[in-house]
């Protein structure tokens, strides 16, 4: 069966066509601006598709927060969100009456876990997490196999954490400060140094802020889900592939032996599937539709 995906970020939206993680028909890049103007873009996609090559299922994997249950009548609209004019967006109502095929809703890092727990870093596991430091900083909390649900989904990245010792920046979060997000992200990064953050070299202290604040995010994720393993990705990592090896090593110093951490390789690793995990994260999502 072919299956279409969209995956909406802070700062683009990619549209995926797939029968599989190894044959990919075709993807196309939608900055995100408003939602109108970017969800026309998507919904245009869509529909060519739909008419040149035909598809079974649609994934939506979306940043959030957004109303993942499907019995809501806001299901699949964005709640209250840090991206400027999204919030109330109806997102899955709009992508899938262009697709006029089942859909499957989740968040963004939702998906990315289950597709790293289908053809990447995760396979085989039941019990994984997916951290994305990009815009924002999401967590994707897969436990015995599905999602962590309750009344919304996991937002993780807006917890709080001990700060790094001397670090008194406020943070950039306009909801907590100096949350994960407000802390780590690519926002909280220009907020902080401007456009010198990516000319900053890999031993200015701004990145032993960043390492600790993540390492403090999964000590959290380890304590109350107990993943077989954590991925780290998204743009930050990719533009800075120095900070990853610096989180394992907080982690366990944070964990002081409290905690065992499984032994096969490194337990805080890169996404098997790169950059890929998030277009295929919504590509998994359909196949579950």
């Amino acid at each position: 069966m072919t299956y279409a995906g969209v995956e909406l970020g802070g700062t683009k939206c990619i549209a995926i066509l797939a029968r599989d993680a190894d044959e990919v028909i075709a993807r196309q890049s939608v900055p995100t601006t408003s939602p109108d103007e970017t969800l026309a873009e998507l919904e245009a996609v869509l529909t060519s598709w739909k008419s040149s090559h035909g598809f079974g299922a649609l994934g939506v994997a979306s940043f959030g927060p957004i109303d993942v249950d499907p019995g809501s009548t806001s299901f699949g609209h964005l709640r209250e969100t840090t991206k400027p004019g999204w919030t109330a967006a109806a997102v899955g109502p709009r992508l899938q009456r262009a697709a006029n095929v089942p859909m499957a809703l989740d968040t963004d890092v939702n998906g990315a876990a289950l597709a790293e727990m289908r053809w990447g870093s995760g396979r085989g596991m039941q019990d994984f997490a997916y951290v994305t430091v990009g815009t924002g900083v999401g967590v994707g909390l897969i436990v015995n196999g599905k999602a962590t649900r309750g009344f919304g989904h996991c937002e993780l990245g807006h917890i709080r954490v001990a700060r790094l010792p001397g670090d008194e920046w406020p943070g950039s979060c306009t909801f907590h400060g100096d949350c994960v997000e407000g802390l780590a992200s690519g926002s909280a990064l220009r907020a902080r140094f401007g456009d010198q953050t990516e000319a900053l070299s890999p031993d200015h202290p701004a990145w032993e802020t960043v390492a600790w604040t993540l390492a403090q995010l999964c000590h959290t994720i380890v304590l109350a889900g107990a993943p077989n393993r954590i991925a780290v990705g998204g743009g930050v990592i990719a533009t800075q592939p120095h900070l990853l090896a610096r989180i394992e090593p907080k982690l366990r110093e944070s964990l002081n032996g409290f905690v065992e951490l499984p032994s096969d390789g490194p337990y805080v690793r890169a996404p098997g599937l790169g950059s890929d995990a998030g277009p295929l994260g919504a590509i998994a999502l359909a196949m579950k539709a």
